[in-house]
């Protein structure tokens, strides 16, 4: 398995356009809540919870509870902090799931599509590359983390680990080069 640096390397290396990256962090939240919602029907049992209220179990659970701990086992901390937001998403899902099944769709196949369209946009328009899960589909896995080490970065978190990515698949940039540009 490749840890976290690998992972999130191959990742970087398909998206390099910072309009592009712009596009992940709206549509990458999107698609993740979005699979959150739609997940979290049916809801089988409830366990209690702290703090001593009821939490339905769906397949939202599973899915989220396998990729936590996909992410803690590549970087604890990191992991933890996906962790929180998966819990955000989760709880979220869980509320509109028990709204009507029109707000319910709607709302879940509304973020699912928006989020796919900020997607390709940023790959059509900028990145002129396939997405990274045309390649390799952990890429789907690596891509929510992606975006949280992002903006991590951004705040200066972990700068070693920036650099070690960066020195792989080069620096972010914006207007790349065009192969068959007008001269």
């Amino acid at each position: 398995m490749r840890n976290l640096t690998e992972q999130l390397t191959q990742y970087a290396e398909y998206h390099r356009d910072a309009r592009n990256i712009a596009t992940h962090f709206v549509g990458i939240p999107m698609i993740v809540l979005a699979l959150a919602v739609l997940l979290s029907r049916p809801a089988w049992v409830s366990v209690t919870a702290w703090p001593l209220h009821a939490v339905p179990l769906s397949p939202a659970w599973l899915l989220f509870g396998a990729t936590t701990l996909y992410y803690l086992v590549l970087d604890v901390p990191l992991g933890l902090m996906m962790a929180a937001v998966s819990a955000g998403c989760l709880g979220f899902g869980a509320w509109l799931a028990q709204q009507g099944t029109a707000a319910w769709l709607a709302g879940g196949i509304g973020l699912f599509v928006v989020g796919w369209i900020f997607q390709f946009v940023g790959h059509i328009a900028w990145e002129h590359r396939k997405p990274a899960f045309a390649d390799d589909l952990i890429g789907l896995v690596v891509g929510p983390l992606f975006v949280l080490a992002e903006a991590l970065f951004g705040l200066g978190w972990r700068p070693a680990l920036r650099a070690a990515i960066e020195a792989k698949a080069g620096p972010t940039r914006i207007n790349p080069p065009r192969e068959h540009a007008v001269r």
